[in-house]
């Protein structure tokens, strides 16, 4: 989760609650030895994503010696164009908890693959969040994000394994 998303006046709802469960839910893997790799979106030119910007940079903090990594990436899917697959498969992974921001974006993109090359997907619900989305008019009200976020876990259908709390993820080493 880049910090953009998760402080500051860009900061999804719910932000500060969204950090300490998924910073629990890390500290639980690393605990296990199962790996954690994060990824970092590079945003466009001008975005709050933007590279090299404070908003950009990984918001949790990476434990480079157990041989976590950061991977960047310039679309919402974490698999395309990044290692993520080969690093995942070195390790020897065949299931996934999936958190982070935006529930319908990166999160969405990223739980499609990788139920598409054949990982079993765990989404805590409490794990991961997003923004309202603004009313349109002739269209709809503003709709919560706490509802988009529950529209992003039904629309992945029922191969995704959502589980309510993160806290009730376990992990085992491969």
């Amino acid at each position: 989760m880049q910090s953009a998303f998760v402080s500051g006046h860009e900061a999804v709802p719910e932000a500060g609650r969204l950090l300490d469960v998924v910073g629990d839910l890390m500290a639980r893997a690393r605990e296990s030895g199962a790996l954690v790799v994060q990824l970092q979106n590079d945003g466009e030119p001008g975005a709050c994503d933007e590279p090299d910007t404070p908003g950009w940079r990984v918001h949790l903090p990476v434990d480079a010696g157990r041989g976590e990594v950061v991977l960047r990436k310039t679309v919402d899917d974490g698999f395309e164009e990044t290692r993520l697959e080969e690093l995942l498969r070195e390790a020897g992974a065949t299931d996934l908890a999936l958190c982070g921001v935006m529930s319908e974006m990166c999160v969405s993109a990223t739980a499609r693959t990788a139920l598409d090359l054949g990982f079993r997907v765990v989404l805590p619900h409490d794990a991961h969040a997003t923004y309202d989305i603004p009313a349109a008019e002739g269209i709809s009200d503003l709709v919560p994000a706490a509802v988009v976020s529950r529209v992003a876990e039904w629309a992945l259908g029922d191969e995704v394994e959502v589980v309510a709390r993160a806290r009730d993820v376990g992990f085992t080493k491969p």
